[in-house]
């Protein structure tokens, strides 16, 4: 078994919650003395820092959002002076301010040294070449895998996004061993050196690490066979401390999230209440290594489970499951739950359909309509009304066993869905435009 970090990534049970209580406490007290934001709202609940004297009281503690980020834009919820501060990172802000990220020179090694966790859970090694296809500059994807990379000691190829063509270059003419992207992307690329009569074991790649996206398993099967890769999934969202939070090891039965830096929760969506292991609902965490952003129960808005088993691997550290989707991407149909991943999976469990779909809700006559748009690998089919008929009747029965509701489909020709070289854009939700 590899490990980057022995000694913690297997650290038994009672000392890790030796550290954590420690660093929890150091990061209350640090918040309520340098963030009044923060103070505000300890001062509110009536909670003073001198209260949190065990992992227990965690639940004590405000929950912090993005919201939140956005009301002390830029640097309010910092908690160092700017001098300290080394690097901004920064979210998109396609929804409303951009929350900014501040990081240390101790930041800045956590993350490293996090990744560098991730990165040999995938058996990169110093005689390893990682292909970074994740986006350099205010978005935390391709740094923070970087820094991991150069950490390790492998060759870091800090590709960055688009021009698919000149990363297949690269990948054949560099010899990469692992591939670092959104798993939609990786299949862009697989579908681009099948165009180019290219064959997988004309690369070099033995594992790839895909996050920004949730995926299924079958996404993840559909991947591994068409690159001839190990294919793992990694955690990360900006506010945190970007890609390196948590990773699946050569087990891929979860995501080990780093609990010597973070404290998860599961919370319930709706009642905000505390879930127990194995119960699917809003990831929560408290960063408690961290010094230019330290946050306190932030609700990220992803979906998933929390579990505590030993891990075959060796390492104790908690696992999350596989995310389902995000609260903010969750569709409500005539009053069911849905998530995109539910549909992926649905689909990809028929050889004739390629990956590639898109989910269109609309409401007509008051009343929400869902139609799922997908792609044939078989041109031929297109020439048979029979088979189409027959292959329409059988998606359609799946997708409504797996999500409750009865769906339309549209069966598309290869190519007719826009491919996307960071985050595929699954769903168009056209019900707030006929308001």
């Amino acid at each position: 078994m590899e490990y980057w970090n022995p000694a913690i990534e297997c650290i038994k049970e009672e000392k890790l919650k030796e550290i954590q209580i420690k660093r929890l406490k150091d990061t209350v007290n640090k918040i309520y003395e340098n963030v009044p934001y923060y103070a505000k709202k300890m001062d509110d609940l009536g909670i003073d820092p001198h209260d949190i004297v065990s992992l227990a009281d965690l639940k004590k503690l405000p929950f912090t959002n993005k919201e939140d980020l956005r009301i002390t834009y830029p640097f309010g919820m910092f908690a160092t002076p700017m001098e300290d501060i080394v690097r901004i990172h920064a979210s998109s802000g396609t929804t409303g301010k951009q929350t900014v990220v501040g990081y240390t020179k101790d930041d800045i090694r956590t993350w490293s040294e996090n990744m560098a966790r991730c990165l040999v859970m995938a058996g990169v090694s110093k005689a390893s070449k990682v292909q970074i296809c994740y986006g350099y500059g205010l978005f935390t994807g391709g740094l923070g895998v970087h820094y991991g990379v150069e950490l390790v000691g492998a060759a870091a190829v800090p590709a960055s996004t688009g021009n698919t063509e000149r990363q297949i270059n690269m990948l054949k003419d560099f010899q990469s061993t692992c591939l670092c992207c959104t798993p939609s992307y990786a299949l862009y690329i697989a579908d681009t050196l099948n165009k180019a009569g290219i064959k997988k074991n004309e690369l070099h790649l033995t594992s790839g690490i895909f996050g920004a996206e949730p995926w299924t398993e079958e996404m993840r099967r559909e991947i591994e066979e068409r690159l001839g890769i190990k294919a793992y999934d990694i955690y990360g969202l900006s506010e945190i401390m970007g890609p390196s939070i948590a990773q699946e090891c050569e087990c891929q039965n979860g995501l080990h999230i780093w609990e010597d830096n973070f404290i998860p929760e599961i919370i319930d969506v709706e009642t905000e209440e505390v879930l127990e292991d194995g119960k699917l609902g809003n990831l929560v965490i408290t960063t408690i290594n961290k010094q230019g952003l330290p946050l306190i129960r932030y609700k990220t808005g992803d979906i998933c489970s929390l579990s505590h088993k030993k891990c075959n691997c060796g390492r104790t550290h908690a696992r999350l499951t596989k995310l389902k989707g995000r609260t903010d991407d969750m569709l409500i149909i005539r009053g069911v739950n849905i998530f995109p991943t539910q549909i992926e999976s649905a689909l990809l469990n028929f050889s004739e359909t390629s990956p590639y779909y898109q989910i269109i809700v609309d409401r007509v006559h008051n009343l929400d309509r869902l139609t799922v748009d997908f792609e044939l690998f078989d041109e031929e089919i297109f020439g048979n009304e029979d088979e189409q008929r027959k292959i329409k009747n059988s998606i359609s029965k799946k997708i409504e066993s797996v999500i409750g509701i009865a769906v339309n489909i549209n069966i598309l020709k290869a190519n007719s869905i826009q491919r996307y070289e960071g985050k595929a854009r699954r769903v168009v939700d056209n019900r707030m435009m006929s308001l």
